[in-house]
């Protein structure tokens, strides 16, 4: 194990969260869902739609039945995914600073994952959008027993990429997602979008990604890795 006097000099990996993260795709969600819930005759507003973000597909399809949507968990999750392709087909939403730091991450060669809690063939049209095999895996919702806040995504991630969890960064924008990567054992960076994320001792905020670098990323993983020997020492 390398020791809090010897710092990692790059990650073995990055993780990243995808909606909201890399695309600001939370407004064509919430589209989907009013269109929905609406067809239905019943209302969904901006407060409902918020409660959704970060959350993992199944238990949105439940929290949209419980709003009046009379359809099979696995059929709301299809009409949804179905409405947001169609208008990432569109135009794709990217967030600042997501894509450049990619290409950064690429030309060092360090492997980079796409975890996010969206159905599987949405992320690979989002990574498609970015360039062809810019993802060394892709982990959708549909790949996991678990979703989000569970660790299990982000474990899935690193044990394909077949690197320790331990010394990957992860980057999400929701309180789910943060949850997830924590709890996983990644160095984790937050960059809140649609809602502000809880400060702690466990992971680091940032309030975007323009102008970050390998080296930023670097710092956040061995301060997590001194934050974690001290906490081993203490015990």
């Amino acid at each position: 194990m390398t020791s809090a006097s010897q710092p990692f000099d790059r990650p073995a990996a990055v993780l990243w969260d995808m909606d909201g993260t890399i695309v600001d795709t939370e407004p064509y969600w919430m589209r989907a869902e009013v269109a929905l819930v609406e067809s239905y005759g019943r209302s969904w507003t901006t407060e409902d739609a918020m409660q959704l973000v970060g959350s993992g597909l199944e238990n949105s399809a439940r929290i949209l039945q419980r709003a009046g949507v009379e359809l099979e968990v696995p059929e709301i999750i299809d009409r949804l995914t179905d409405e947001v392709l169609e208008q990432i087909e569109v135009a794709v939403p990217w967030r600042p600073g997501a894509r450049q730091l990619i290409e950064q991450l690429r030309s060092a060669g360090i492997p980079i994952a796409l975890v996010t809690m969206s159905m599987r063939r949405m992320a690979l049209r989002v990574a498609a959008a970015i360039g062809p095999d810019t993802f060394d895996v892709v982990i959708g919702g549909d790949d996991v027993e678990h979703e989000k806040p569970h660790p299990e995504p982000y474990l899935t991630a690193a044990e394909r990429l077949g690197v320790a969890i331990e010394r990957c960064v992860a980057i999400e924008d929701s309180q789910f997602g943060l949850a997830s990567a924590i709890s996983s054992g990644a160095a984790t960076i937050g960059v809140p979008l649609h809602l502000p994320l809880q400060e702690g001792p466990t992971h680091v905020l940032w309030p975007s990604l323009e102008g970050t670098t390998v080296t930023d990323l670097t710092a956040v993983l061995n301060r997590h890795h001194g934050f974690r020997v001290s906490a081993e020492a203490s015990r």
